[in-house]
């Protein structure tokens, strides 16, 4: 999906929640979790071809994507469902030129509005209509602390210069961004390389994706970390966010909330299963919980890296997807999880990942298949 999403959830300009009121609702009149995040893919067009990316270089619309009027009405729809940040993403979403139309349509009906672009078509004169727009937030992917391994992975020589003028010009317009990278095994020795041009750059946050191996990521094999190598990075993030200001997050690592909770008993810190962590009203994985992604053509999944059809917004209303979902419904119940997730005291912080669970398991529900951890209670029956 272009690039990767901006937060999972509310940690957009430092309001609790993501909301500029304050804490958005978490249920629904009817009881349903209130959908907090929703990335909407505006277009699969892309001027990339990133290796971990199922879009394709290609500048013109795909077919099937939603009209200016369907969008719209879309739009019209998300309130419905709580009070959701909108992540433009894509794809490129610079390249669907009714975008910033989209954009202030959002903005009117009280919804607060990010962008995940690539960053290379960003001039000053976009800049300026990202601003105007109501963009308060963008979210620009660098995978090298240097141009020759981050074009590498991006699939374009000169991606990293255009990317490092575009934050130039969020800056000048006073955007704030935020940087995304995805963790690699080709990467991963130079992470802290990547945070400092991270920090130096101005970011307002660094947040790290696990890669899920699906679309043309799946190619990416022999790039995906193991379960050990897997628990050494989040460990090692859990150490290295207090060293720094600015805000970390790991993302598509639903592991990462059993790790702080295990590090802060560790360390003495009282633990309250349900509330503490870096982002204390969430848990790990949000797709269908609180977290939906809304594809090119319509199509509503938990995520954009789990490609389960909940349903069709040209054919349903979103609202009643969201409520009624069969995926959805599943998701929220952990007695439905199978393998050790079923039974792990952390399902309800953690979650596992669902998308790797269904690329690397064969299914949703199945057990995350990168997880080192073993619950208590199979302890007990050892």
């Amino acid at each position: 999906m272009g690039e990767r999403y901006m937060s999972e959830h509310g940690k957009m300009t430092g309001h609790p929640g993501g909301h500029p009121g304050g804490m958005p609702k978490m249920t629904l009149e009817d009881g349903s979790p209130a959908c907090r995040l929703i990335a909407w893919e505006v277009t699969r067009s892309c001027n990339l071809a990133c290796k971990h990316c199922r879009a394709e270089a290609c500048l013109e619309p795909y077919p099937g994507e939603l009209s200016t009027v369907e969008a719209k009405a879309l739009i019209d729809t998300f309130p419905g469902v709580g009070s959701p940040i909108v992540i433009f993403t894509g794809g490129e979403p610079l390249l669907r030129k009714d975008i910033f139309e989209l954009v202030e349509h959002a903005k009117k009906k009280g919804l607060r509005c990010v962008m995940a672009p690539n960053g290379t078509l960003i001039t000053p004169e976009i800049a300026q209509k990202m601003k105007a727009a109501g963009i308060e937030r963008c979210s620009i992917s660098i995978d090298g602390p240097e141009a020759a391994s981050h074009d590498e992975f991006r699939g374009v020589p000169g991606a990293f210069e255009a990317s490092m003028r575009g934050i130039g010009y969020l800056k000048d317009a006073g955007i704030e961004f935020q940087i995304n990278t995805t963790v690699t095994k080709d990467n991963l020795p130079f992470f802290k390389d990547i945070f400092h041009l991270a920090e130096n750059l101005g970011a307002s946050a660094w947040h790290i994706f696990l890669l899920v191996p699906t679309g043309r990521a799946a190619e990416l094999g022999t790039q995906v970390i193991s379960a050990a190598e897997y628990e050494d990075v989040l460990n090692w993030f859990y150490d290295f966010r207090k060293t720094t200001k600015m805000q970390l997050k790991a993302t598509c690592a639903p592991h990462y909330h059993r790790i702080l909770r295990q590090r802060a008993r560790a360390e003495g810190i009282p633990v309250d299963f349900e509330t503490f962590g870096l982002d204390a009203v969430s848990r790990g994985c949000l797709g269908g919980v609180g977290f939906c992604f809304i594809s090119h053509t319509g199509q509503v999944q938990p995520c954009g890296y789990l490609e389960l059809d909940c349903g069709q917004v040209k054919k349903t209303p979103f609202p009643e997807i969201w409520r009624t979902s069969k995926e959805f419904l599943n998701l929220r119940d952990p007695k439905t999880y199978h393998g050790k997730c079923g039974v792990c005291e952390y399902e309800r912080t953690c979650g596992g990942c669902r998308a790797r669970a269904q690329t690397m398991r064969g299914h949703y529900l199945e057990e995350e298949p990168l997880c080192s951890h073993t619950p208590a209670r199979l302890k007990k029956t050892e």
